[in-house]
């Protein structure tokens, strides 16, 4: 069990930790070791982060110039199962382009929308579409690893800079393309910090892991399990609009795992883990970005209550001045998964047009050379698109709401 707590004497201190112990060699099967009625180990929340003094903001010096016409673009859901997480993405990125036009009146930089519904057979037409209008100089999207994949290519065709927020797939920046950048650490990274999150703060001994068919679920889900090592109990895939998971809580609880690992997105990892739940399964439930949404507490219910995330983005809401600004362009709604990074993300862009990069060319080198702090992290991209010493953190449901609890797999 994880837990911090002033003890008056060493002697006390002693005898707690052996009643922890017994307590957790008493647990039954498909439990974990237990702070609670849910099962869920107690590993505190954070109620802050640093961010670099010097980082960039959108607004830049107030001084830029350029054609009325100059355009950037978001390519990514807007609709489909998953859209939410979309939609946390476009909400930073219309936020950095009203700060930057705001504070520059002779460059007010247009904003248009492409939606893909998530969708790798639906996004090519979209992006098609986006490439072929001129006055767009450079892209945030896509977010997720399939319809990156599927898109890659028409990018690089036109050589159309594109900074994805979201999508971990390691495999997508091996494709040679030279238009694509990653805004934060891949499944490579991700995976082994599961894993450790897993086996070390979370205490879990037995891990089943699940995960979809997505390029994205199958990415994240072999790195995890090569991280798990011995602590893998069994692995199990699942299907994009998958409803039933019964027979593979069955392999579950004969497994008598006390953690799962569930790679994949929000709109099957909800139905999941609340017929996880409801058949009986009081261990912890662990998922990654995908799955960090609000809209996974809403669809599981009461059975969120057993999760943790794992993800590669900071908690915007923690950064007062961008969540209380973000507000305002999301109807109110405090910043969500990926939406610091849509922000820094755009950011990039818009500090490159002030610079006099308005082409597509220019753009693209100046992203290629970039070395600057962001509000959620430094940006610098080798020569793949990857960025250098991401950091991942863990999340939880807390009280009905996603809260961090801080970098992970260190």
């Amino acid at each position: 069990m994880y837990r911090k707590k002033v003890l008056t004497s060493l002697a006390a201190a002693a005898t707690f930790s052996m009643l922890l112990s017994a307590c957790a060699n008493q647990a039954g099967p498909g439990t974990t070791e237990s702070s609670g009625s849910s099962g869920k180990v107690n590993i505190p929340a954070i109620s802050k982060v640093d961010v670099p003094a010097g980082a960039v903001k959108p607004a830049g010096d107030g001084k830029a110039t350029c054609p009325s016409t100059t355009t950037l673009a978001y390519a990514g859901a807007q609709t489909g199962p998953n859209a939410q997480l979309g939609v946390n993405i476009f909400n930073g990125i219309q936020l950095a382009i009203d700060q930057h036009n705001k504070s520059n009146p002779g460059c007010q930089v247009q904003f248009k929308k492409f939606d893909t519904e998530g969708d790798p057979n639906k996004a090519t037409g979209p992006v098609t579409q986006l490439v072929s209008e001129s006055d767009i100089v450079g892209v945030i999207g896509l977010p997720f690893s399939g319809e990156s994949k599927a898109t890659g290519n028409i990018f690089e065709q036109k050589g159309l800079v594109h900074i994805t927020p979201s999508a971990t797939n390691p495999g997508l920046t091996g494709n040679g393309w030279t238009t694509f950048f990653r805004g934060l650490g891949n499944d490579a990274v991700q995976g082994p910090a599961a894993a450790k999150f897993l086996t070390g703060k979370l205490g879990a001994k037995k891990v089943y892991l699940v995960q979809d068919d997505s390029d994205y679920g199958i990415g994240l889900g072999t790195s995890t399990s090569a991280g798990l090592g011995s602590a893998l109990a069994g692995t199990e895939k699942v299907t994009t609009g998958q409803k039933d998971f019964s027979a593979v809580i069955s392999k579950i609880m004969n497994a008598k795992a006390d953690a799962v690992f569930y790679s994949g997105y929000y709109a099957e990892g909800a139905p999941f883990d609340q017929q996880l739940v409801g058949k009986g399964f009081t261990g912890t439930f662990v998922a990654p970005d995908g799955v960090k949404d609000d809209q996974f507490i809403k669809q599981a219910g009461d059975a969120s209550n057993n999760a943790y995330f794992t993800c590669p983005c900071l908690p915007g809401e923690l950064i007062p001045e961008f969540a209380s600004a973000y507000k305002d362009v999301s109807k109110g709604a405090e910043p969500g998964t990926y939406s610091i990074e849509g922000y820094d993300a755009a950011t990039v862009l818009l500090s490159g047009i002030d610079a006099g990069k308005q082409s597509r060319a220019d753009l693209l080198a100046w992203v290629k050379a970039y070395d600057k702090d962001g509000l959620s992290k430094h940006y610098k991209w080798d020569a793949k698109g990857e960025l250098q010493a991401p950091t991942v953190y863990g999340y939880k449901v807390e009280n009905g709401k996603i809260v961090p609890v801080g970098p992970i797999g260190d």
